[in-house]
């Protein structure tokens, strides 16, 4: 006789409720780093002025999609898991080093603020990473996002 797989196993079971918790809020606050990140990069995607922005720009422009696909990834697994993707009630702002500068040729603070952006999210991935043993699907995604 063949078994049949229980979608209630893994990171799903009923045991797991309170793992599989954690790891959905992780992803909440992975989810809204990346949200926060698009923000940001739009705005010093088109703020920056000079020759020395040029370069600058046109990364941010092109990094925009990207973090955006991360947030959808994050947003599918919050509710693969059994989550509520959160709505923008919900948002709080944590990014303060990617605030556009005062002056639209200072480039430099663009640059370290998307160096620290960059810093931070992989410190948080790394915490989902070392969250999920128990949620391989979890894990593989943020090691590919990583």
């Amino acid at each position: 006789m063949a078994q049949t797989r229980n979608a209630r196993q893994g990171i799903l079971a009923d045991e797991n409720t309170e793992a599989r918790e954690r790891i959905v809020e992780l992803l909440k606050q992975a989810y809204w780093m990346e949200i926060e990140t698009v923000m940001s990069y739009i705005a010093n995607s088109v703020n920056p002025d000079g020759v020395r922005a040029e370069n600058v720009i046109e990364s941010l422009a092109a990094d925009i999609q990207e973090e955006l696909g991360h947030a959808q990834q994050y947003a599918q697994r919050i509710k693969d898991l059994g989550g509520t993707v959160p709505g923008s009630q919900e948002f709080v702002a944590s990014q303060s080093f990617l605030q556009p500068p005062a002056d639209s040729a200072e480039i430099v603070p663009v640059i370290k603020g998307v160096i620290e952006a960059e810093e931070g999210a992989i410190d948080h991935y790394n915490k989902i990473i070392q969250a999920t043993d128990e949620d391989p699907v979890t894990q593989d995604m943020v090691t590919a996002i990583l």
